[in-house]
């Protein structure tokens, strides 16, 4: 394995940078690759053979080109739909994103937990395996908010978004038959967490929120034990949209140690 070998980053827009965040903290060595699909957002409103389809072939183009030590596939409807055949397709180490209902169940004490993801998330049979392994006796209610992805990735682009306007598409999860005894969700899109804010003003603060991105940077971590880390060039970000649109998120890429954005 090469010194300089990346990690690579992969997800629809910019909600992958909540998986940078805790992986900077644990790998600060470690040479990045962040690649967007910005082209092909939001990933949540098309079916499951777009995804699949669309995201191992960028993958496999992008293992290609940059070599990878390690994929992390930082989408949960990437991951919950495509993550078996990219790892098929791939020699490359691949980290997927699942939504941490596992320790929402362990956490709950009302044991009504919530689940707010994307549609096409909430309807993966993924989902349904983790419930029934891990969530046995809770009670799992699901919400598919896609318009929460936008609004994350309008957020840092600098542009104001409203807590009215998150909650507006969050409160489905708590208007549904036993929403009222919810005391855990589970933010199963790597983008919710950037609404953490506002999200957690919507559901009131005796509501806790949980996500999955220190356990799969964790993950990250002792899938490269013991493997060399030298960074030959700065780090970067790709998109597969247009240039000027992604400068917009300079800040936000920076503020985790990027500062170049590429077209891919």
């Amino acid at each position: 394995m090469r010194a300089d070998a990346p990690i690579l980053i992969f997800d629809s827009g910019v909600g992958g940078l909540t998986v940078l965040g805790p992986l900077r903290r644990l790998l600060p060595d470690a040479p990045v690759i962040y690649a967007a699909d910005i082209a092909g957002l939001p990933y949540g409103t098309k079916s499951e053979a777009e995804v699949a389809a669309r995201v191992s072939g960028l993958l496999g183009r992008m293992a290609e080109r940059y070599q990878p030590r390690l994929i992390c596939i930082a989408c949960n409807t990437a991951s919950t739909i495509a993550l078996g055949m990219v790892r098929e397709v791939l020699e490359t180490p691949i980290v997927g994103t699942v939504p941490a209902i596992k320790p929402a169940a362990a956490m709950t004490k009302s044991g009504t937990i919530g689940l707010l993801g994307t549609e096409a998330t909430m309807r993966q049979r993924y989902v349904d395996e983790l419930e029934s392994a891990f969530a046995e006796g809770k009670r799992l209610l699901r919400h598919g908010a896609n318009g929460l992805v936008m609004l994350a990735e309008a957020k840092l682009r600098g542009e104001r978004v409203s807590v009215d306007a998150v909650a507006q598409e969050a409160k489905g999860l708590v208007l549904q038959p036993h929403g009222e005894a919810i005391d855990t969700v589970v933010l199963a899109c790597t983008h919710f967490p950037l609404l953490r804010e506002e999200l957690q003003e919507a559901y009131g603060k005796d509501v806790t929120l949980i996500d999955g991105a220190e356990g799969i940077a964790r993950r990250i971590v002792s899938l490269s034990e013991g493997q060399a880390f030298s960074r030959e060039r700065p780090d970067f970000a790709v998109t597969t949209g247009p240039l000027g649109d992604f400068e917009k998120l300079g800040d936000a890429f920076a503020r985790h140690g990027i500062e170049r954005l590429e077209r891919f």
